[in-house]
Parts: C-alpha cells; structure tokens; sequence
C-alpha cells in the first residue's frame, strides 16, 4: 500500500467537475458494506460499485484503489480530532480522551471492532490504521509538550508512553466494554488524574 492517494490529492480530471454527491454515495456504500460484516480484505471495488450505483471506473477516477478508498472512508467515519488548547493540560486531555472510541455514526460499533484481528494478520492493514491514528496521536503529543512547556508535567516525560497510558483503557472499554462496572462517561477524568501523579511536575 505505497500509493495512498486520498480524495484530496487524487488528481482531477479535465472537464466536468466531481460529483460530491457521487463521492458520498461511494464512501456510503463501503461503510454500509463493511458494517453489515464484509471485511477489509474481502471487500472488492466491484462490490462497492454496485452498492453505490456506479461504475468501477467512477471509483478508479477518485481513488487509486482499494486501501486509499478505505483510508479516506474511515477517516471520515472517524471525523477530525479535537484540538483543544485551554491553557490547563488537564481540561486539555479530558477533551481529548472524551473523543476516543467515539463516532456519530452508529456503524463504527459494528466496523472497528472487526478490523482488530485483520490488523493482527495484514501489514497493510496495519498501516492504514497507523494512517489514520497518527494525526491524533500529534495532537496529543502537542497537548504533552504544551504542558511539559508551561511547567505541568514532567520535563523528563516519556510522551510515546504516556499517551498509550491515556489513551489505551478509554479505547479498551469504549471498544470491547472490557469491564462492566467502569462508567464511560467519567473513565477520561478518572484515567487521567489516576497517572496525573506519575506525570505531573513535582
């Protein structure tokens, strides 16, 4: 998966211009495939073309291929990240892991759960979900550093560690409901002033 030309950067055409409309009903039809359980390998252009009401070149003419309609079909699952900056690295990070494991759209329950053993088994597939996760990882490194900057936390923080500390348990209980008894809506708080002690600036 080298070539991960995106809607953004694919190259337009002359003539007439894209069709909005038409990139919507693709990436429509490829998150309904994939929640009602095809998975990321079995899942073919052809398939998605008929779903969407459109021919396979319709689809070549907007993506390069299959991984680079996906990559774009699950970011916009996903949304952008927040990107707080309140000034307190605390009020910051509870933003930001409030948002983790949470989509408006009721597919991604039935999606992202799917897509952990085939991340497991295809390199590619790994990397597509890297892809999509490194943009908010950043923000998150920014929040760190912001706080590192202002005299928060640690100067010697290990930033990679600490944002798997964060970010894991949120992710594990919104995911797979890991344990029963832990409130999501206050996990975040409570994850976040639990290692606050190991993190913070003395």
């Amino acid at each position: 998966m080298t070539d991960m030309t995106t809607t953004a950067d694919a190259p337009r055409s002359p003539g007439r211009p894209r069709s909005t409309r038409v990139d919507e009903a693709i990436v429509e039809a490829t998150l309904d495939l994939l929640a009602e359980g095809s998975t990321l390998e079995a899942l073919s252009i052809e398939a998605i073309a008929a779903r969407a009401g459109v021919g396979k070149a319709t689809i070549y003419r907007r993506w390069s291929g299959k991984e680079a309609l996906i990559v774009d079909t699950l970011r916009t699952l996903k949304g952008p990240p927040p990107v707080p900056d309140t000034g307190n690295v605390r009020a910051d990070l509870v933003i930001l892991l409030s948002a983790v494991g949470r989509t408006p759209d009721a597919r991604a329950a039935s999606i992202f759960p799917c897509m952990m053993p085939m991340l497991q088994r295809d390199p590619a597939m790994h990397r597509l979900y890297q892809e999509l996760l490194e943009p908010r990882r950043q923000v998150m490194r920014d929040v760190l550093r912001r706080g590192i900057e202002r005299g928060e936390l640690r100067a010697d923080l290990d930033i990679e560690l600490t944002l798997a500390m964060l970010t894991a348990p949120v992710l594990l209980q919104r995911l797979l409901r890991w344990h029963p008894k832990l409130d999501e809506e206050s996990l975040p708080e409570r994850v976040i002033d639990a290692l606050f002690g190991g993190i913070a600036a003395d």
